[in-house]
């Protein structure tokens, strides 16, 4: 019965504790973007948009207010 539930038990651990690296990485991902806008731009690129400096300005400035905590 054990040799069930251990492995039941370290997968759903494993995938909880993933999640959450997951989202703590990501967070600090967006938090980094705020204040390099060469990032910025990076990911506009790999998303297929071509931001103008009017653009990259108005994204800045919705990330600066999103609320990341």
């Amino acid at each position: 019965m054990w040799a069930w539930i251990i492995p039941i038990l370290t997968l759903i651990v494993g995938l909880v504790g993933g999640f959450f690296i997951g989202v703590y990485y990501l967070r600090k991902q967006m938090e980094a973007m705020q204040s390099n806008p060469e990032m910025l731009q990076q990911m506009a690129k790999k998303m297929g948009y071509n931001l103008n400096k009017k653009q990259m300005q108005q994204m800045q400035q919705m990330m600066k207010n999103q609320k990341w905590k």
